[in-house]
C-alpha cells in the first residue's frame, strides 16, 4: 500500500484512509469485524468524530491492544472551551487511549485563533502541551474558512470534500495545502454517496500525492473494493473507461447540487432538506422504486410548505439557492411519479 506524508505532522501513513461515520449506523459485531479486517490489510488512519454517536467506542474497542501502530484523529464541535475539554476526554474515554494522534475543529462556524475570544484555540495548544494531542487541525465545508486556516499557519492539516464533482475551488486548496505544508484529508470523496463509481473516485484522488482520502465504510465489500484499487494502484491514467464515467457524471450532475452534509438543517417548517434538494439527482442515479414510496412522497411534499425565509441558504456551505432546489426537485419527483418523464 502507498505511503504518504501528511503535511507538517510528518505523519507517514497509508493512502487509504478509514472514514468511520458510517460504521456508527452497524452493530458493534459487524463494526469490530470491518475495523480489524481494515487493519490486517495495512490501514492505519482512522478519522472519527464525537459527533458520530458510538464510532469511538468502536474504535477503542477494535484497536486499545494495538493503539500504538496506528493514527487515530477525531474531532470536536465545541464553541467554548468547558465543552472543548469534556468532548476531549469523552473522545480519549471511548477511544480507550490517552492521547490522539490528530484533534480537529469540526467545521466550525469561523476559523479558530488565538486571541478571538473563544479560547478553543488557547485549548488547543495547551491539550498538545499536556500530550493530550499530536497534531492540530481542522475541517470545514466551506471554501473561505479553509482557505482562511490555511493562510493562518496554525493547522497541520485541511479536511474538506473533495471529489471528482467537485470544482476549481477544491482543487485550489489542493495546491494551496501542498504549498504550505497541510496535510490534505480529503472528505466525502463519493460526492455524498451520488457517485456510483468507486474505482473512478479511488482513481481520481490517487492522482494527488499530498491527498489523503478517508472513504466512508460501512461494508466489507466496500472495504475489499478499496484495499483491491489500492493493491492494484488504480489510477485515472490507466484506465480510459473511468475517465469517461467521470465525464459523464459531471455533466449529469453539473455544479449546482446538493451534497447532503446536512448543515442547512434543522428546517423551521421540518422539511428534511439534505433528502428533498437532491431527490432528482437520486431519482437519474439510483432505482427509483424506493424514493416514490408513501414516505419519500410525504418528504417531498412537505417542500410545498417552504417559505424561503432563507435561513437555510445562509447556512448552506455551498452557499447554494435551495428554495430553488426544492422547487426544482419537486417538479422533477412529481413528473416521474405521474409517469409524465420516466427518468431511468
Amino acid at each position: 500500500m502507498q505511503k504518504l506524508r501528511l503535511g507538517k505532522t510528518d505523519l507517514e501513513v497509508n493512502k487509504i484512509g478509514f472514514g468511520a461515520l458510517p460504521i456508527q449506523r452497524r452493530n458493534f459485531d459487524d463494526s469490530l469485524e470491518i475495523l480489524k479486517k481494515a487493519y490486517d490489510n495495512g490501514i492505519d488512519f482512522y478519522d472519527t468524530a464525537r459527533a458520530y454517536s458510538d464510532s469511538e467506542e468502536k474504535l477503542g474497542l477494535a484497536f486499545s491492544d494495538v493503539r500504538d501502530t496506528i493514527y487515530i484523529a477525531s474531532k470536536t464541535m465545541a464553541t467554548d472551551v468547558e465543552n472543548f475539554w469534556k468532548d476531549l476526554e469523552t473522545s480519549l474515554n471511548y477511544l480507550q487511549t490517552d492521547y490522539i494522534d490528530l484533534y480537529q475543529f469540526h467545521n466550525p462556524s469561523t476559523c479558530p485563533k488565538p486571541g478571538d475570544g473563544s479560547g478553543l484555540y488557547e485549548a488547543m495548544l495547551e491539550a498538545k502541551e499536556n500530550g493530550q494531542i499530536n497534531h492540530i487541525g481542522i475541517t470545514s465545508h466551506k471554501y473561505t474558512i479553509a482557505k482562511e486556516a490555511i493562510d493562518s499557519g496554525l493547522y497541520e492539516t485541511l479536511q474538506y470534500p473533495l471529489s471528482y464533482l467537485t470544482g476549481d475551488n477544491e482543487l485550489e486548496l489542493v495546491k494551496m495545502c501542498e504549498l504550505n505544508d497541510v496535510g490534505f484529508i480529503a472528505m466525502k470523496a463519493m460526492g455524498g454517496g451520488l457517485i456510483k463509481n468507486s474505482k473512478a473516485a479511488f482513481g481520481f484522488l490517487n492522482e494527488f500525492e499530498n491527498v489523503l482520502p478517508i472513504w466512508g465504510i460501512q461494508k466489507e465489500s466496500e472495504l475489499d473494493e478499496f484495499l483491491d484499487y489500492g493493491k492494484n494502484n488504480v489510477t485515472l491514467n490507466n484506465d480510459e473507461k473511468l475517465v469517461e464515467e467521470i465525464e459523464h457524471d459531471r455533466k449529469e450532475l453539473g455544479d449546482e447540487f446538493c451534497r447532503g452534509c446536512g448543515y442547512c438543517m434543522p428546517c423551521p417548517e421540518d422539511i428534511e432538506i439534505n433528502a428533498a434538494a437532491r431527490m432528482s439527482l437520486w431519482i437519474r442515479r439510483f432505482p427509483t422504486e424506493p424514493c416514490l414510496g408513501e414516505d419519500y412522497q410525504e418528504k417531498m411534499n412537505k417542500t410545498l410548505d417552504c417559505t424561503e425565509c432563507r435561513m437555510c441558504v445562509e447556512k448552506c456551505p455551498y452557499d447554494l439557492n435551495i428554495p430553488k432546489l426544492l422547487k426544482e426537485n419537486y417538479d422533477d419527483y412529481m413528473k416521474v411519479l405521474n409517469g409524465e418523464t420516466k427518468i431511468r
